[in-house]
């Protein structure tokens, strides 16, 4: 069998570097690696924190600092149309989020725009100030909660906590009509685990529950049905799966349904529906517009515009049915070396339960991630024992991973991640 869906459902045979390299052969994204510039001798599979730097990007990074700032000065704003980089670029995004023209606007941080549309959420329902979420998500999304019910009181806003559970059993017990907002992130960012965005949209709507899901970890890894799901609100980064640079801008979607009865709190001048009138009182622009607040960060909003274009001819269930393969084959790998069989896989197994990535805990996960980095593959950590490995289709390769679990295997066997200068903690993890 030479087709990985077909191998992996099958599942009769050990895989053997020979498959791998035919797999690659006939691998429809295998152009879309030179799209990227990649180190030499290096694994790179951290692009769930981080992605590649697209040619594309540093080319308009270029262009931006040579020509349009330096040369064209102020007139770039009109002349290379720097005032409608939000919403162009969040044209791109919203095709990879299955979202129709007008809903998505690329701007501020991930944080800023969930305390946006999380404030014009609660405002949207009245009489009820519960605020649910998992205890496992990521923890700026509960912060920016605790914020808000710090800045409006427990009275009208706060906080409500399920444990994580395999089926969402006590999530979906907690969607009870008190429940004013459900905030849920699809992949969850240790585990890998993905929830079913259309069915708990549904479920929470059916108690009047306006729903925000935080896209950071599938936004441009997955396919993802926005409107088909009815989703109220979504937000996510530019710079994981979308590769656009350390601290790409962010983007927002909040459905066109809902767009005349928002109250967006952050009424920034870039909101006002003219801007350049400079009037002394606030009026909010129309549509998706009446969610930006500053003056866009143009430099690294241009290289994120770049960047998307990556995504330009690809289709993004072939990009999902390679997102699985490679990560199928790195469980595979795995549990062919018996080196390995210290590590514990803590994301689901089931392919459909899964986003781009794996996560195995083991008891020194900090010190094989800082040895596997050494030896030119490069992993994350995330507390308290989690190794963390992402796969970008666009970018890798399968014998990539043939070569990441070797290594991974010979540090293992070897017992070098043991050496003390793998458990000296960097600041960043």
């Amino acid at each position: 069998m030479t087709n990985p869906r077909e191998f992996f459902e099958a599942n009769t045979s050990p895989l053997n570097l020979q498959l791998l390299q035919l797999w690659d052969r006939q691998d429809p994204l295998a152009a879309t690696r030179d799209a990227f510039v990649l180190p030499d001798n290096t694994v790179y599979l951290d692009g769930n924190s981080l992605g590649a730097m697209p040619k594309i990007a540093a080319e308009r990074a270029q262009q931006v600092l040579a020509q349009q700032w330096s040369q064209d000065l102020i007139k770039s704003w009109n002349q290379h149309n720097w005032i409608d980089l939000p919403g162009n670029v969040g044209e791109k995004i919203a095709r990879l989020l299955g979202a129709a023209s007008g809903q998505v606007i690329c701007c501020d941080s991930t944080s800023v725009n969930l305390f946006k549309v999380l404030s014009s959420a609660m405002l949207m329902q009245a009489g009820r100030k519960l605020v649910l979420s998992q205890a496992g998500n990521f923890p700026t999304d509960l912060y920016m909660v605790e914020g808000l019910a710090s800045l409006l009181g427990e009275q009208s806003c706060r906080l409500k906590l399920v444990e994580d559970s395999e089926n969402n059993a006590l999530l979906e017990q907690a969607l009870t009509e008190d429940i004013a907002v459900l905030l849920l992130t699809q992949v969850d960012f240790r585990s890998g685990r993905l929830l079913d965005m259309q069915r708990l949209t549904r479920l929470a709507h059916a108690k009047g529950i306006l729903v925000i899901w935080d896209l950071a970890h599938s936004a441009g890894a997955l396919p993802i049905e926005l409107d088909a799901c009815q989703v109220d609100f979504a937000v996510g980064c530019g710079y994981k799966y979308l590769n656009g640079g350390p601290g790409a801008p962010a983007f927002l979607y909040a459905a066109k349904r809902h767009h005349a009865n928002l109250q967006q709190p952050l009424t920034g001048w870039m909101g006002h529906s003219s801007p350049f009138s400079f009037d002394k009182h606030y009026q909010k622009a129309q549509g998706i517009t009446q969610f930006l607040t500053g003056t866009p960060p143009i430099i690294s909003m241009s290289v994120l515009d770049a960047a998307l274009d990556v995504f330009a001819d690809v289709d993004i269930n072939q990009l999902r049915a390679k997102s699985l393969a490679l990560s199928s084959c790195f469980q595979q790998l795995v549990q062919q070396h018996s080196s390995l069989k210290q590590l514990t896989l803590l994301t689901p197994e089931q392919p459909a339960e899964r986003g781009s990535q794996l996560a195995y805990r083991h008891p020194d996960a900090y010190a094989l991630c800082q040895a596997l980095i050494q030896h030119g593959v490069i992993a994350d950590f995330r507390a308290p024992d989690i190794l963390r490995l992402g796969f970008t289709p666009l970018y890798l390769r399968y014998v990539d991973i043939w070569q990441a679990v070797t290594t991974l295997a010979e540090l293992m066997q070897s017992g070098e991640y043991l050496k003390p200068a793998y458990a000296v903690r960097s600041k960043v993890t």
